[in-house]
């Protein structure tokens, strides 16, 4: 399981994505969205624990994705920060990326945290068939009608004190008239940063994509 790295060409740091692929045609691509902060221009790199947390999530379920056709795709953004949106071209470059060197596959939006917002504000992607959320940092700012006609299934611990299960629950109720299926798993008493419960979280996680590309 070997990784390459695509880097978008600019004179200023930009995002890039580290890619494992199938070695035949895939069937769908997982695209991995990581979490960050509210605000930050500090660069993104190998190590920052938000990147590294998801490319571990990465390693672990790109197996079960390989045997099932599917290549798995880790945007590391340009900056740490929302900042008002930053990530979202980043997350539209990576979709772009993945028509230009596959074609027109499926694509599943997997985020974590600021990685589920972002989801959720490049859905609308021609490319894009669901999100599924770990976690996820919405707000009732946060777009639904990018989701129109596309899957989003979210998964939050009960005890999270940096995003908000409650507002999970209220963003998949405004989401659910508009998309064509939204769900809920209560993760149990476990935070935000995915370190208590790591085999279920990831389990959730390929287990939701998998089912999205059907």
């Amino acid at each position: 399981m070997a990784a390459t790295e695509t880097t978008r060409e600019q004179t200023a740091p930009g995002p890039s994505v580290t890619r494992f692929d199938v070695t035949s045609e895939p069937r769908g691509v997982v695209l991995m969205l990581h979490g960050g902060k509210q605000a930050s221009t500090q660069p993104v790199d190998h190590r920052s624990a938000s990147w590294r947390r998801f490319a571990a999530m990465q390693r672990a379920i790109t197996p079960r994705a390989h045997a099932a056709g599917v290549s798995t795709w880790l945007v590391r953004y340009s900056v740490r920060g929302w900042n008002h949106g930053a990530p979202v071209d980043d997350a539209r470059w990576a979709i772009d990326e993945v028509r230009r060197e596959l074609g027109d596959v499926p694509v599943v939006l997997l985020g974590h945290s600021m990685g589920g917002r972002t989801a959720v504000h490049v859905a609308d992607a021609p490319a894009v068939v669901g999100v599924v959320a770990v976690a996820p940092w919405w707000s009732p700012e946060d777009p639904v009608r990018s989701l129109a006609g596309r899957q989003v299934h979210a998964a939050h611990g009960r005890t999270d004190k940096i995003t908000s299960a409650r507002m999970t629950r209220a963003y998949l109720e405004r989401a659910a008239p508009l998309a064509t299926s939204a769900s809920f798993t209560d993760m149990g008493r476990v935070g935000h940063y995915l370190l208590r419960r790591v085999d279920a979280w990831n389990t959730f996680a390929i287990d939701t994509a998998l089912d999205v590309l059907g």
